[in-house]
């Protein structure tokens, strides 16, 4: 284990970060994984706190709340969406986007191109015009 982290790596069972929430929360969350697979080859590690998405390394996530589910993005830009619940700023790594989504149909095609960004990002492919 790593020490002076803000998370716990521990693995636990998928289906315990659904247990007393909104059955719409695991349903949009069944939409965001999808949207994830969809890029490509995932891992999916269900965490103590927060679920992760991976290939290279982690490029999105999850954390269930009681009513939404908030999904995560590691992008190299600075992006704006309407779903923004917060954007944390990882200096030369890049920025973490968090949104706020509340049903399957808030994974929408505006999701799907940055889910696409945050992939190539986690297989630690340069974009173009975002190399570094």
């Amino acid at each position: 284990m790593t020490r002076n982290l803000s998370h716990s790596c521990v693995n636990v069972a998928l289906a315990s970060h659904f247990v007393g929430k909104d059955p719409a929360v695991r349903r949009t969350f069944n939409a965001w994984r999808q949207l994830a697979k969809s890029c490509g080859p995932v891992t999916i590690y269900a965490q103590k706190s927060r679920i992760v998405f991976m290939v290279r390394v982690r490029f999105a996530g999850a954390i269930v709340h009681r009513t939404w589910l908030e999904g995560t993005l590691w992008l190299r830009r600075r992006v704006s969406h309407p779903r923004m619940h917060r954007l944390m700023d990882y200096g030369n790594l890049g920025f973490g986007l968090h949104l706020k989504l509340t049903s399957p149909d808030d994974v929408d095609t505006s999701l799907a191109a940055l889910m696409r960004e945050a992939y190539r990002t986690g297989c630690q492919q340069p974009d173009e015009p975002h190399a570094i």
